[in-house]
């Protein structure tokens, strides 16, 4: 962000602020009016300075994002490195900017931290191009792994079931994990075994799709088992 780019954002500003104050005062002569209308220059004032914190905000944003290059570049000497990121030694940032322009590249700034700062040759267009586009292969090979819940009872019948068995089948063909509920109720907490029996006929069910990370545990009158999904061989 230039110089340029920050006086006028602020002449933006001030002109804006101004248009405003003259057409409120303009409105009338009414003392009422007058006080009515400064409530409402006060409003549209702190509009306007919302606005211009949000796009501080959002350039400053966007600008983490980019390298400094060429004449974006504030420093007097750097460490240049050329286009094969071969040492070139330490020269003065117009020796750097002629070695670039004159191989058609542009100076882009690398490690600004260092002590000198650390430049190189490079065509930034394709740089940011082939970044780009290894960002978006990245996020199309990530997989995000989600855990989806189903829901038994002690007295389910064989279709509701077989129902729950294949929705869980799904959820694991997906790559999503499977969390297993069974709730107890009333005096069916006295008679856990059936729980666990029920939770083992599901596992047989969909032991083709997934395994069992850990054992049926009990959680108040809830009993818990995650189902996997099985690596693909």
């Amino acid at each position: 962000m230039t110089k340029e780019f920050w006086q006028c954002i602020i002449y933006d500003v001030k002109r804006s602020r101004t248009n405003l104050r003259s057409h409120l005062t303009a409105r009338g002569k009414s003392r009422f009016i007058i006080a009515k209308d400064k409530g409402v220059f006060c409003r549209a004032e702190k509009v306007l300075c919302t606005t211009f914190c949000f796009i501080i905000w959002r350039c400053l944003t966007i600008s983490a994002k980019e390298l400094i290059i060429n004449d974006d570049i504030r420093v007097k000497e750097v460490r240049m490195l050329d286009e094969n990121n071969g040492q070139l030694g330490i020269m003065s940032l117009n020796d750097a900017k002629t070695y670039a322009y004159d191989r058609g590249y542009d100076l882009v700034l690398i490690a600004p931290n260092a002590v000198p700062p650390v430049c190189r040759a490079m065509d930034y267009g394709k740089y940011r191009y082939e970044a780009d586009k290894k960002e978006k292969e990245a996020k199309k090979k990530q997989q995000v792994v989600e855990v989806k819940e189903v829901q038994l009872s002690c007295r389910i019948d064989t279709h509701d079931f077989e129902t729950k068995a294949n929705r869980a089948i799904k959820f694991l063909q997906d790559g999503n994990k499977v969390r297993v509920c069974l709730r107890f109720r009333g005096r069916e907490i006295a008679h856990q075994e059936l729980g666990k029996e029920m939770l083992a006929r599901f596992e047989e069910a969909v032991s083709e799709f997934g395994t069992v990370d850990k054992k049926p545990t009990l959680d108040g009158k809830q009993m818990t088992m995650f189902v996997s999904p099985v690596k693909a061989k």
